[in-house]
């Protein structure tokens, strides 16, 4: 990559939360824009630049920085520009004269070294000594901090999150120990920290690289595949294949761990158990206020619920099947119900009735994991749903909400829908905010895959028994018109869907090559299906794949389809963020949760976007390098370079991330993927996201294969065990 040496004349800008900067610059006799993380450099300073050539459409030729290298001016002009730049508190144009007037080319040595002798020149009294004397060593501080984190390859961006967390200590925290930045600076992870530890000379069997290793595998198992604990075998074999360290000391360092309480060890099943300890105390508390939740409704009665449910079917004219009734009754009438079942299989009718008869006891707040999930519901049942983020009131601290056991809610009973996306932590959020006596309906289908994060908390609960479970498996006429549903239930049952009937909704197109494969997606999404059907290929259209990886994998369709369905054009502004190119009018989607990002809607302001939600870019600003951000739900947020890399192209998805999401129309590659991608409720997920169209590409045969595979991946979970074990002690 090219070197720069050249001197800074100019900032046009500077953004002081990132560090991205607009600078003008002289290279030989040219003077130039200068693009980049940049937050130390000013006016005059001697700059050494990498970096490549890019062409801006307005502003013509740029060097985009990679890396920025300050040489301490040498010339008194030079030391005065930069000394009047602004970056020193204190001093202005007129002071950097007076003090190169009096200390010449050494003004800056003076600084650094005896900056008490600024009391020298008339004018700057002992408080203004101070203040320019700190603000200059804290400039140099950030210098030499970037300088030495740039030597690891860390990003400018990362590097200034980093200078923002320990400050001045910096280097001495990461030549002590660099695994804290793993616990302590958000975008840090193990990788980054295990190789700026092994570079400053830290041995690969020491302590705090083992423990850290160790507590990475522990969570990197919850976030990868969902787990609340692990085998301690298991987390020795992922800690070793992390780590490449003896079994023998790895032992060591997890009974390390296991006395200072680091990590926590129970016995399950004739194995340790190995939790991280935010883990376990989450699992214990669920277990205990589900328990709690059950016993308080105990005694309760709700009197003439029979005759409550004929009168709702008199005045709506409907019927109401055994089960429905049988769900309704439970809801009503127990503490705690689970209400579980297919599409097509009425509940949404029931939940309807159940809103119905408790609306005269009392308030029934509804509310869904994600704002897709909470506007379906909504318009279901005619009544408002929010997410449970937005029902809690989260206050925009990580894991903070303004209902907990402090602020409860004050509701007769919530619904939750959507249960299957609803993982351990936001569960525990949930029943802290729900006072004794209050009835809890969860709303799922169990036969989806389990939630993004870790836990299993809808299959534990059934599993458990603790509370009432109906099961609905009646199909109802209307719904059993569509062959989506019909096929769904065919493939939960083990049965290959029938595909390419006349006037159907569920098509299969054979293609024996991957080329041939993802041309045709691209052909359905961009022009035949908005041409026969009338489907807005943004809107209406989503494509789900399995993986991540390969030519028809997320990352790949997502690249074609971008192309294809907003192209590059003169005048369109982009952004780019690693290997990803954002332009306006993009299809995206936030890949983590982010509680401090704020968000506006038609006046009203809040804090926090999450896993899963989806939206478009509606602008970008080349100058602020701001991201503007419209959400489905009409939220407004603007993205800095340091979080873009929160927001994924959304034109594919996979399918774990569309769970909570119904599309018009569903397109899905059907390929030999790697055997844990090939199970059926993955395909029944994937087939149960779409309303009026399911359009599958590929191979019959791997369609059959993913049908009859029924093998659910185990999530290490114990939250089955402990419901029953609190329910027991506090009967």
């Amino acid at each position: 990559m090219p070197i720069f040496e050249c001197v800074i004349e100019e900032i046009t800008f500077r953004n002081e939360t990132n560090g991205w900067t607009v600078a003008q610059v002289r290279l030989d006799r040219e003077r130039l824009a200068a693009v980049g993380v940049m937050p130390f450099v000013g006016a005059g300073e001697h700059v050494r630049l990498t970096g490549e050539w890019t062409e801006h459409p307005e502003y013509g030729r740029q060097i985009k920085v990679s890396q920025c290298e300050s040489i301490r001016p040498a010339t008194k002009s030079g030391m005065e520009k930069y000394l009047a730049s602004g970056l020193i508190k204190g001093v202005g144009p007129s002071t950097a004269r007076l003090i190169i007037q009096h200390f010449g080319v050494h003004a800056l040595d003076i600084l650094e070294s005896e900056p008490e002798r600024l009391i020298e020149i008339p004018g700057i009294g002992p408080k203004r000594v101070a203040m320019i004397a700190e603000s200059f060593k804290e400039q140099m501080e950030m210098r030499n901090t970037m300088m030495f984190l740039q030597q690891y390859d860390i990003s400018p961006a990362l590097s200034m999150k980093i200078y923002r967390r320990f400050g001045d200590r910096t280097q001495e925290i990461l030549k002590s120990n660099p695994y804290r930045l793993v616990d302590d600076v958000p975008g840090v992870g193990f990788k980054t920290a295990d190789r700026i530890a092994l570079s400053i000379g830290i041995a690969p069997e020491a302590p705090e690289r083992l423990a850290s290793g160790l507590r990475y595998a522990l969570g990197n198992a919850a976030t990868v595949s969902g787990h609340v604990y692990l085998p301690r075998e298991a987390l020795i074999w992922q800690a070793k294949q992390l780590l490449g360290a003896d079994e023998d000391l790895l032992d060591d360092a997890l009974r390390t761990l296991l006395i200072n309480r680091s990590l926590v060890s129970v016995p399950i099943d004739e194995v340790d158990a190995i939790y991280l300890p935010a883990m376990y105390e989450a699992e214990i508390d669920v277990a205990r206020r589900m328990a709690e939740l059950i016993r308080a409704a105990q005694g309760e009665v709700f009197d003439g619920v029979e005759s409550a449910i004929d009168e709702y079917e008199r005045e709506e004219g409907v019927t109401l099947c055994l089960e429905q009734r049988e769900g309704v009754t439970e809801a009503v009438t127990g503490g705690v119900t689970i209400i579980t079942g297919g599409p097509g299989t009425g509940k949404t009718t029931g939940i309807k009735c159940v809103i119905r008869l408790m609306a005269r006891q009392g308030e029934v707040l509804l509310t869904a994991p994600t704002g897709r999930a909470a506007k379906r519901m909504s318009e279901a049942t005619g009544c408002p749903a929010k997410t449970i983020h937005r029902l809690l009131e989260f206050s925009g601290e990580e894991g903070r909400f303004a209902r907990n056991e402090d602020n409860q809610l004050k509701a007769k009973m919530v619904i939750v829908d959507e249960m299957s996306m609803v993982d351990l932590f936001l569960m525990r959020s949930l029943l802290k905010a729900l006072k004794p006596g209050t009835r809890l309906v969860m709303v799922g289908d169990a036969d989806q895959l389990p939630s993004v994060g870790a836990g299993n908390v809808l299959g534990d609960l059934i599993d458990s028994g603790v509370a009432p479970v109906v099961r609905l498996t009646q199909i109802f006429r209307q719904a059993g018109e569509s062959m989506i549903i019909r096929n769904a239930h065919r493939i939960n049952h083990g049965e290959m869907p029938i595909m390419n009937g006349k006037g159907s909704d569920f098509f299969i197109e054979r293609r024996d090559t991957l080329p041939a494969a993802a041309d045709s997606m691209i052909q359905l999404v961009s022009r035949r299906l908005p041409e026969y059907m009338g489907f807005d290929p943004l809107r209406d259209i989503q494509v789900l794949s399995p993986t991540k990886k390969g030519d028809i994998g997320v990352q790949s369709l997502n690249r074609l389809l971008q192309d294809v369905l907003n192209p590059a054009q003169r005048g369109k502004n982009e952004r780019v963020r690693g290997e990803t190119r954002f332009r306006v009018g993009d299809k995206v989607m936030q890949v983590r949760n982010n509680y401090q990002l704020e968000w506006i809607r038609e006046g009203e302001k809040g804090v926090g976007v999450f896993n899963g939600d989806m939206g478009f870019i509606t602008g970008i600003d080349p100058e602020e390098h701001l991201v503007e951000m419209t959400f489905d739900d009409e939220r407004e947020a603007e993205y800095d370079d340091e979080i873009l890399e929160e927001l994924e192209l959304a034109y594919c998805v996979s399918v774990h991330k569309s769970q909570g999401s119904e599309f018009p129309a569903v397109v899905m590659p059907v390929w030999n993927w790697p055997p844990l991608l090939m199970t059926r409720n993955l395909f029944y997920t994937a087939v149960t996201r779409a309303k009026k169209l399911v359009v599958l590409v590929g191979r019959e045969s791997c369609v059959a294969r993913m049908v009859s595979n029924n093998q659910i991946i185990r999530r290490y979970s114990a939250l089955s065990r402990r419901l029953i074990e609190a329910k027991e002690l506090i009967q």
